[in-house]
């Protein structure tokens, strides 16, 4: 177990009505308190420095001791696959020859972890459409070698690139699900703040409740899905694959039962920060309202765990070729719409565009997506100098003889074109910038030329497109050739102008 150092954390419980309870640790600080009318109790506990293993016992009409406590560093990791996926999923041989040197560094990187003082537990998927959980069962892993492979890939390299640089104790609390939409992880009360999330939350509840009132989970049946999955197999499968509705209490993508099932459950533990893996399942639903729910659960959370505005870091996605057109979009769009959040004050994102696979939606460079968060975690959250901890981000632009100029912020020592190889350190390279689009009066967007100008500027035109409103860049699932860097050797953020 890991809780967070010098600082007063909640420890919470059940016992009998009114029964005195006592939690000590072994550092030196205890608390008592008396337990409600129905049992429950919660105290606020002093932590010690970075260090151990302690103990904490928890006295009353009978004790419980949690052994080997270590007081460090605790983060929070959410969100889907790529967040869920462990080092053990990443064994496999690539789909592609050129990453399989990837998949032998994490070979050995799993062969010799050593690392007692990195841990990991996992809360149990579980979905709850309408009852929120108090508790959930789980084992603290180590970052040793009969336990490693059961760590999130993406925040055992997070975690780890902490460790390096401030030798304490690292806890992530993982809380993720594969293949799920952002939806799900919102509470019913983050809703309710908005009328048109309301409406969306009030009409798929009163479906659920339905169906649960009429239908037992055993008896429930998706007729419809046979035909769809013969129409997509009758067209050529160019579209996503069609699946099978699943009865409301095993849907992962209802509103709020990811939060009610699975957050809920480690709320109000202890937290530095969290760090977020997630939106490939949007890309194809609400993926221009991303941003609106993604802000609104940032903040939703924050209110919930009552630590202020803590810190919230996440990726930009990874590239990847996906089947059908309106993901191709969707992905560039979820992507800006991530951009778009870090309005929020305290959060930081991670750009891995340059990283990923087109044939595998899970990437086996969680080496570079967890050293780019690690970055934003050092430099904002630990006052550790870095370089820089983020790629360009377009801040401005205007239009100037029909050329736009594109003004970036986080440019460190100025901009370049870059290549990437793997995990290796991005190399400035000579090339032309690519996957530039630039937009005219006629409303069609057209592949741009752009130059660097400046230390942080870009120039964007097309000799066809007099009247230029807007640029694009980066703007699809797989941006191959995507190549505007700072020298520290960070990928610019995929963004439109046309906020």
């Amino acid at each position: 177990m890991v809780i967070q150092r010098d600082t007063k954390i909640l420890v919470w419980g059940w016992a009998d009505p009114h029964e005195k309870v006592e939690v000590t640790g072994s550092w030196g600080n205890s608390v008592k308190t008396i337990t409600s009318t129905d049992g429950t109790w919660r105290v606020d506990l002093q932590t010690p420095k970075a260090g151990g293993p302690y103990t904490i016992t928890i006295s009353g009409n009978n004790k419980l001791v949690i052994n080997d406590v270590l007081s460090g560093e605790v983060w929070l990791c959410t969100g889907q696959s790529n967040m869920d996926f462990n080092l053990g999923k990443f064994l496999n041989d690539a789909r592609e020859p050129q990453y399989q040197p990837l998949v032998k560094q994490i070979r050995e990187e799993v062969a010799r972890a050593n690392d007692d003082y990195l841990r990991h537990i996992e809360v149990l998927q579980n979905t709850s459409p309408l009852a929120k959980q108090t508790h959930f069962k789980g084992q603290w892993v180590s970052a040793i070698k009969d336990s490693v492979n059961k760590i999130t890939a993406t925040g055992y390299f997070f975690a780890k690139a902490l460790r390096e640089k401030l030798n304490v104790p690292i806890g992530l609390v993982e809380c993720s699900w594969g293949g799920t939409r952002i939806q799900p992880w919102l509470s019913e009360d983050m809703y309710m703040g908005d009328e048109h999330m309301k409406a969306y939350y009030e009409s798929t509840l009163k479906k659920t409740k339905y169906t649960m009132e009429h239908v037992a989970e055993a008896d429930f049946e998706d007729t419809t899905f046979q035909k769809k999955f013969d129409a997509w197999k009758a067209e050529g499968k160019k579209t996503r694959r069609p699946y099978p509705k699943v009865h409301p209490t095993k849907d992962i993508q209802l509103p709020a039962t990811l939060y009610n099932g699975m957050l809920s459950a480690i709320i109000p533990y202890k937290i530095k920060g969290a760090i977020w893996y997630q939106g490939e399942s949007n890309s194809h639903f609400l993926e221009d309202e991303y941003a609106a729910y993604f802000k609104t659960m940032i903040t939703g959370w924050r209110t919930d765990w009552n630590q202020g505005d803590f810190p919230f870091y996440w990726v930009q996605l990874a590239n990847y070729k996906v089947p059908d057109e309106r993901s191709n979009l969707g992905w560039a769009t979820v992507n800006n719409e991530l951009r778009k959040s870090l309005s929020l004050p305290n959060t930081g994102m991670a750009v891995l565009y340059d990283v990923g696979e087109a044939k595998d939606v899970h990437p086996h460079n969680k080496m570079d997506a967890g050293k780019r968060l690690s970055l934003l975690a050092l430099n904002r959250t630990y006052n550790i100098n870095v370089d820089a901890d983020c790629g360009p981000l377009y801040e401005s632009m205007k239009v100037n003889s029909g050329k736009i100029e594109l003004t970036f912020s986080e440019v460190a020592s100025g901009l370049m074109t870059g290549s990437k190889y793997l995990n290796n350190p991005t190399e400035q390279s000579t090339d032309t910038l690519n996957t530039f689009e630039i937009l005219g009066a006629d409303n069609i967007w057209k592949p741009a030329e752009a130059k660097i100008i400046a230390k942080n500027k870009i120039e964007v035109w097309n000799t066809t497109v007099k009247q230029p409103k807007h640029v694009r860049y980066a703007w699809s699932s797989n941006p191959t050739g995507a190549n505007l860097y700072n020298k520290v050797g960070l990928p610019a953020a995929v963004f439109s102008t046309e906020d």
